[in-house]
């Protein structure tokens, strides 16, 4: 059974931070409120897969395999596949692929072979560390239709509930691209920024999240305790990037 209350307790020990310094995202983004799920422990990982296959027993996602972002949630995916998959009572030669998806595509060959070092097979779960645009989810998503696969729902360890890239306030670059590929994957005009999940349901995927911003930054504060400077700045990101009002008491 998977408790949301004790990953949040995991998350906080373990991979959220409070910086008195604002970070600059991958998002091109800066925030105080740091979530790193990129671990370089067996332990912690192994962990951490427990709470993914608990969490998709819990809600009845039942995958053939989970694909990981690249290159974010390559190492907990891959691991995650393998326990799912021996644990499944339909385990044999064949039953299950081990996927991987490539950092860089490379320029030529098939679409399996450009974007993935094993394909993914059957029903797909697409497993992200962070969410915070969205951008590199929907370009998973399109490799992923590219390769007519069937997706079956995102699953987040986080999610920042952000909105997706803001017009005439994000990077030019990661607004076009964002456009470029939401476009392409849900066949609807991007005019103005959404939650991640609505972006999601455009294409027809389901979005799921371990944990939220909405939990982790009230906790996280209690916890580390900065100072009124930065609670204020933590007050402005969501007000000026978050798709609803968090209580940080």
């Amino acid at each position: 059974m998977f408790r949301g209350e004790e990953f949040n307790k995991f998350a906080l020990e373990n991979a959220v931070e409070i910086k008195n310094v604002p970070i600059t995202l991958k998002s091109g983004r800066k925030s105080h409120f740091y979530v790193n799920w990129r671990f370089n422990d067996v332990f912690l990982v192994d962990k951490l897969s427990n709470y993914v296959i608990e969490f998709a027993d819990e809600y009845e996602i039942l995958p053939t395999c989970f694909y990981p972002v690249p290159e974010g949630a390559t190492k907990l995916g891959i691991i995650t596949q393998y326990k799912y998959a021996i644990l499944s009572s339909r385990y044999e030669k064949g039953s299950h692929p081990l996927p991987m998806g490539r950092g860089k595509p490379k320029e030529h060959g098939d679409v399996k072979d450009r974007y993935f070092i094993g394909e993914p097979k059957g029903r797909v779960v697409v497993l992200e560390d962070v969410t915070t645009t969205g951008l590199s989810i929907l370009e998973t998503v399109k490799n992923l239709k590219d390769l007519d696969c069937e997706i079956i729902g995102v699953m987040s360890l986080t999610n920042r509930m952000e909105k997706t890239p803001i017009p005439g306030k994000d990077d030019r670059k990661v607004v076009k691209r964002f456009k470029d590929v939401f476009e392409d994957v849900t066949g609807e005009k991007y005019t103005e920024p959404m939650a991640v999940d609505e972006a999601l349901i455009e294409a027809g995927i389901p979005y799921y999240s371990l944990s939220t911003a909405r939990d982790l930054i009230p906790l996280a504060i209690k916890k580390f305790k900065p100072s009124e400077e930065v609670v204020r700045s933590i007050e402005r990101e969501i007000e000026e990037y978050g798709i609803e009002p968090i209580s940080l008491k």
